[in-house]
């Protein structure tokens, strides 16, 4: 349903913002999203199947019609004859805000409220994040697992693209170094999908054992590696035909950006693979990434950047990659190659 609300209406829906969240978890919890999402089904039907008193049904409706998530059709005067049908994948998106497993879940328990009714003193760096609540990078083993783990849940919208294209990315490759690739989680992912692949995990030393902990849990223990060093200090290893950067580059500025393409260029070898997937940005990335943008307003060692895809295509081009491509998905892939030697 494409609906436009005026600024205002807008401002009445984030004013009660919790309670709309009420209203979605309750009608996923109870299951009314499954029967709402195949409709049209009348509103009579649904009061005797899940043993609702139908005007209050009727209104609890009318709560998720106006978030744009329902649409309605009455005919006549009977309340019970109206008919629902909610937009489609709406059950899923909202099992993955409000489940158990949801990222908006996991980023709720950093300790933002620090800055909640406060946001004119941080902008002013009079509140502030302290190293306790958030360092980056990570200043010891707890705040790493914990920021990796976090890091983790969030990767659901890149293994489907990955896994999408395993076929055209994986089949002619043989070493895969993912290049600040947290716990190995998108890696091990990576190898479900290619039986004669290895990957290896290029990160801090210190994210070595967490590192193991998904290699001994992920039925590849010959196949998924670490390598540890740092990559803005040192050059990326060689002897691999495949090179990924997955949400590594916004952290850093356009400059770090360059010189991180520039090193994957040094170290792939003539034929050789890169890929990059952001969370680009579109008005849905902005959506979501709204939580940081707020968390990090009291963080100044941090900077989270939606960046469009074409500073990516137009970065590896410059550097001297071809074949570039945006790979479509949850998240686009930006795919590209270094030269053949003498192309």
């Amino acid at each position: 349903m494409n609906v436009t609300l005026s600024p205002r209406a807008l401002m009445s829906l984030l004013a009660n913002g919790p309670k709309a969240m009420d209203v979605l978890e309750t009608a996923l919890t109870m299951g009314l999203l499954d029967a709402l999402e195949p409709g049209p089904v009348a509103l009579g039907e649904l009061a005797e199947r899940f043993g609702f008193r139908p005007l209050r049904l009727y209104k609890f409706l009318d709560c998720l019609e106006s978030l744009g998530f329902v649409e309605r059709n009455e005919s006549g005067d009977e309340i019970t004859t109206a008919t629902y049908r909610a937009v489609a994948g709406l059950r899923d998106a909202v099992a993955a805000v409000a489940g158990p497993d949801a990222i908006e879940r996991d980023r709720d328990r950093y300790p933002w409220r620090r800055l909640h009714g406060r946001l004119a003193q941080s902008l002013r760096g009079e509140v502030s994040m302290t190293d306790d609540d958030f360092a980056w990078p990570p200043r010891d083993d707890e705040q790493t697992a914990d920021f990796e783990r976090s890091m983790a849940v969030g990767l659901g919208p890149v293994t489907e693209t990955v896994h999408r294209h395993a076929d055209r990315l994986w089949s002619d490759r043989c070493r895969l170094l993912d290049v600040g690739g947290g716990d190995g989680t998108l890696a091990a992912r990576v190898l479900d999908d290619a039986a004669w692949l290895r990957a290896d995990v290029y990160n801090l030393p210190a994210v070595a054992p967490l590192v193991q902990a998904t290699r001994a849990r992920s039925g590849h223990p010959d196949r998924l590696g670490f390598v540890g060093g740092d990559f803005l200090a040192e050059p990326l290893p060689h002897g691999y035909d495949a090179l990924a950067f997955v949400r590594v580059l916004h952290d850093w500025p356009n400059e770090v950006a360059r010189r991180l393409v520039e090193k994957a260029y040094a170290a792939l070898p003539p034929g050789g693979l890169l890929l990059i997937c952001e969370e680009f940005r579109t008005p849905d990335r902005l959506a979501m990434q709204f939580f940081w943008s707020y968390f990090l307003i009291g963080v100044d060692s941090c900077v989270s950047r939606l960046r469009e895809v074409e500073f990516y295509t137009g970065l590896l081009k410059e550097v001297g990659f071809t074949r570039v491509q945006v790979l479509p998905g949850g998240w686009e892939l930006v795919t590209a190659y270094k030269p053949e030697t003498g192309a």
